[in-house]
C-alpha cells in the first residue's frame, strides 16, 4: 500500500521499522517534552536529523548523543534507536529524512562516525552563512518532495505550524529531493572534513585528500600530489599510508569509484563516459573495479538504483 504523509504518525509504534528504503520521506517538527520515537529492531532506512533549535536526544545500540542547533546526527538503518527531546530541554525542533543514503554520501560521513552506525557532525557556530543554506536546502527538499513532475513547483514557505511531511512520489521528485539531501551532507559532512582541526592527521596529508575529493577524476598521481604538498614522492606515500592507513592510489581509486557511483545514480551518461570522466583510462577495467567494489557490474548497479 503506498505511503502517504497523512498516514505518518509523529510517534512510531513498537517496532515499526520506519518507510521502506526505497521512499523518500522527510519532515520538519518542533516537539515538546515526552516527544520520543524507539524502534527496537532498527529502520529500514537511513534516518537524517538536522536541529534547528532546542535539544533532542538520539541513541543508536550502545552509542548515544546529545543534538543542538546545527548539529546534523545520521542513524545508519538495521540497529536498535531511539530519539526524542532531551531530557530537561523545553522543545525539539529539527528537520528529519528516511530514505536510502547514496554510496558517495559514506565517505563524507565516515569521520564522524561515534559507534553502532551513528554519524555526528557539529559545525561552526560562527558559521551563520552555512547554517542559513542547509535550511533552504532542507526547504527545497520538501518542495520537490511535494511536487509532482507537472506545472510550478511547490512554494518552499514553511506551514504556519511549522511542522511538514512530505513523501517523493516518482523518480523525479525522489531524485530532486535526494539532490537537496546530498548539498546538506556536503555542507555539513564535507565541509567538517575540510576545515576541523585535532584530528591528528598531517595537514600535507589532509590538503591531499582535499585535492582527491575535489576532483577524483582529475590525472592525479603519487608525483603530482607530493608536489602540491611540498614533499618527495617517496616521503609523501610512505606519510599518507602512515596517517591514512592506504596508499594514496588506492585512496584515489576509492575516491573515483564513488565519485562513478553517483554519476550512475544520477545521470544517463554511458558506463565507458562515466569511466573517463571518473578517471579509469579502460572502460574494461573500470568494470572489474566497480564490481569488486559495489558487487555487480555498473549497468546492474544503475538498473538497482533506479528499480529501488
Amino acid at each position: 500500500m503506498p505511503v502517504t504523509a497523512d498516514g505518518l504518525s509523529e510517534t512510531a509504534e513498537s517496532g515499526d521499522p520506519g518507510p521502506p528504503p526505497g521512499l523518500v520521506v522527510l519532515g520538519r517538527y518542533d516537539e515538546p517534552p515526552g516527544y520520543a520515537v524507539q524502534r527496537p529492531r532498527g529502520a529500514d532506512s537511513w534516518l537524517f536529523t538536522w536541529t534547528v533549535g532546542g535539544r533532542g536526544t538520539l541513541r543508536q545500540g550502545r552509542t548515544e548523543t546529545g543534538a543542538g542547533a546545527g548539529d546534523l546526527v545520521v542513524l545508519a538503518p538495521g540497529t536498535p534507536h531511539r530519539y526524542g527531546v532531551q531530557q530537561g530541554a523545553d522543545h525539539w525542533e529539527f528537520w528529519w529524512a528516511h530514505c536510502g543514503a547514496r554510496p558517495s554520501w559514506t565517505a563524507w560521513l565516515e569521520p564522524h562516525g561515534r559507534g553502532d552506525g551513528l554519524y555526528v557532525v557539529t559545525p561552526d557556530p560562527a558559521d551563520g552563512e552555512r547554517h542559513a543554506r542547509i535550511e533552504a536546502a532542507f526547504r527545497r527538499m520538501l518542495a520537490d518532495a511535494r511536487w509532482t513532475g507537472t506545472g510550478t513547483p511547490p512554494d518552499t514557505a514553511l506551514p504556519d505550524d511549522r511542522v511538514a511531511v512530505a513523501v517523493a512520489h516518482g523518480s523525479t521528485a525522489r531524485e530532486l529531493a535526494l539532490g537537496a539531501l546530498e548539498e546538506v551532507v556536503l555542507l555539513t559532512a564535507g565541509a567538517a572534513r575540510g576545515t576541523r582541526t585535532g584530528t591528528g592527521v598531517d595537514p600535507r596529508v589532509q590538503r591531499a585528500q582535499e585535492l582527491i575529493a575535489a576532483d577524483p577524476g582529475a590525472p592525479h598521481t603519487v608525483r603530482s600530489l607530493a608536489v602540491e604538498v611540498s614533499l618527495s614522492p617517496t616521503r609523501f606515500a610512505h606519510l599518507f599510508t602512515q596517517e591514512v592507513g592506504r596508499s594514496p592510489m588506492r585512496a584515489l581509486r576509492e575516491a573515483r569509484l564513488q565519485h562513478a557511483a553517483r554519476l550512475l545514480e544520477s545521470t544517463d551518461l554511458s558506463a565507458e563516459r562515466v569511466a573517463a570522466v571518473s578517471g579509469f583510462a579502460s572502460p574494461f577495467h573500470f568494470n572489474r573495479v566497480f564490481r569488486d567494489r559495489y558487487g555487480k557490474p555498473p549497468g546492474a548497479y544503475r538498473a538497482d538504483r533506479l528499480n529501488g
